[in-house]
């Protein structure tokens, strides 16, 4: 967490929130509302132009961004992978716009601009009463995929705060408007309650968390430290564990939510079995639309040997 909120409490309460150390964010706020009320195409041409000029001046996060789409797509020669590098951050750019209408607008009137895929499995999986994980990944659709699902179903959803608490305060609220409960990410207690009550929650794991509890499983053809926790969790409530990924038209304003057949044999007993079959869903989505996933994260920063060279580096330059 940014060491300037590192002692700042948690609190939803806007009340704690008048100090004027807190009025920049509030205009922050103020602009992402007035944005979200915009029409959608007006959205993603100011997304275009955020995601342009991180491109243009996110020197850090374009490299590892072209570092990441070197190792997964090197089927792709230089003039492509740069088109996807540079597409990948127009799409997030668009993504952080979307984050406002997710807050702060009233997604069923989306509706119409949205198809769903799959949800008869949802339902099946619902009716056995088991629980349901819904496995997912760091789409730039993140925030409208899980708001526009629950247009369709019902679901609690895990959440790591923000550094900024009123921003922390903002999310937290706004998303306990659209889902059944919002879940700390460390809160396996409420998650494992939440499954025994028979609830859907959303469950990202394809981010690089460090050495712990992890088994290093393909991922693009990689190895990629992967948490075991949905394995863990899966075996301790025994719940339904169903891939969930979600995609934003390429060609005009719209969307496709996809709840896939849910994971048969899951948890097989061996971790490392088990992460690679997730993986190897992700892979598979991200094929579908590869700019839109969050390249911008170190995904392959843990190696298997820690003696192992960092593909993060920063490039020596030549005499």
């Amino acid at each position: 967490m940014n060491n300037k909120y590192r002692k700042l409490p948690r609190n939803t309460n806007y009340s704690a929130y008048i100090h004027p150390r807190w009025w920049t964010t509030w205009l922050g706020i103020a602009a992402m509302w007035l944005v979200a009320q915009l029409p959608l195409r007006s959205q993603w041409w100011l997304g275009r132009m955020a995601g342009l000029l991180a491109w243009t001046f996110a020197k850090s996060r374009r490299r590892i961004t072209e570092t990441n789409i070197q190792l997964c797509f090197p089927e792709l020669n230089e003039q492509q992978q740069g088109a996807l590098v540079r597409n990948s951050f127009i799409a997030n750019g668009i993504g952080l716009i979307e984050i406002g209408i997710g807050w702060f607008r009233n997604t069923a009137k989306l509706k119409k601009i949205t198809r769903i895929h799959g949800q008869e499995h949802f339902e099946k999986a619902l009716e056995a009463g088991r629980g349901i994980l819904l496995v997912g990944a760091h789409f730039s659709t993140l925030e409208m995929g899980g708001s526009l699902s629950t247009e369709y179903i019902k679901s609690n959803v895990m959440q790591r705060d923000h550094n900024n608490p009123l921003m922390n305060a903002v999310m937290t609220r706004c998303r306990e408007r659209r889902y059944g409960k919002v879940l700390s990410a460390k809160d396996l207690r409420g998650l494992l309650r939440s499954l025994k009550q028979n609830r859907a929650v959303w469950y990202a794991t394809d981010q690089d968390y460090g050495r712990k509890d992890i088994v290093f499983a393909p991922f693009f053809g990689i190895p990629a430290g992967t948490i075991t926790a949905t394995s863990r969790i899966a075996e301790r409530s025994g719940c339904t564990v169903m891939p969930f990924s979600h995609f934003r038209h390429a060609d005009k304003p719209g969307y496709d939510i996809y709840f896939h057949a849910p994971l048969e044999n899951f948890p097989g007993g061996d971790d490392l079995e088990d992460a690679t079959r997730i993986n190897a869903f992700i892979e598979q989505e991200i094929r579908k639309a590869p700019d839109q996933y969050l390249w911008m994260h170190r995904r392959f920063k843990t190696r298997p040997d820690e003696k192992d060279p960092g593909f993060y580096r920063k490039k020596s330059k030549k005499n």
